[in-house]
């Protein structure tokens, strides 16, 4: 089964979001629909980012599963750069 992340640069918190929340109902978004594999927070180019990695059978599955996790965060605070790439060997490619 096909390997995806959903990648999304996370901005400024709706009002009474707490920071440690969004990750994980992000991931919950995910795993409505997929397996997740794993979910992490970095920092890229001084903008916090979160990931989640999942599989699901098709590039359209994971196109629906990427709408969710953006939607899902974007309740929760302001997102932008949202990217969904394909694992194919030990590279990413776009989905």
């Amino acid at each position: 089964m096909p390997s995806y992340r959903v990648s999304l640069a996370v901005g400024t918190l709706r009002p009474g979001v707490d920071p440690a929340a969004v990750l994980p109902a992000a991931a919950d978004a995910a795993r409505e629909l997929a397996t997740v594999e794993t979910s992490d927070v970095g920092v890229v180019r001084g903008q916090a980012r979160i990931t989640v990695r999942f599989t699901t059978d098709s590039d359209d599955a994971a196109h629906a599963v990427a709408d969710a996790v953006r939607a899902r965060t974007t309740r929760l605070a302001a997102t932008s750069d949202g990217t969904l790439t394909r694992r194919w060997g030990a590279r990413w490619y776009p989905a």
